[in-house]
């Protein structure tokens, strides 16, 4: 059974920093596609970032400069690591794997 667990989401000013955490059990991330996704109030769930089995990774234009989606084998971990956030960056963010498996997601609030 599939299970992934975020954390790391919080409250931060403008032009902060979060990592957010994907902690994955029941399948093995390095063998998978890994993904961000956020979803903020009244609009669609949006693609953030991926991460490839072979390592390759691909994000939005609109965070492309500033997060940056890495994992560590060794933990079965996924990172988001977020960089200059900004308010447009507020939602729930959640990891995805190319199962379709969802976490529970965690908030993501930047205050101006």
């Amino acid at each position: 059974q599939v299970q992934l667990v975020e954390s790391g989401g919080g409250l931060v000013q403008a032009g902060g920093s979060l990592r957010l955490s994907c902690a994955a059990s029941g399948m093995i991330v390095s063998n998978s596609v890994m993904g961000w996704y956020r979803q903020a109030p009244g609009k669609q769930r949006e693609l953030v970032a991926f991460i490839t089995s072979d390592g390759s990774t691909n994000y939005a234009d609109s965070v492309k400069g500033r997060f940056t989606i890495s994992r560590d084998n060794a933990k079965n971990i996924v990172y988001l690591q977020m960089n200059s956030l900004k308010p447009g960056d507020t939602a729930v963010y959640y990891c995805h794997n190319h199962r379709n498996s969802w976490g529970q997601g965690t908030q993501v609030t930047v205050s101006s």
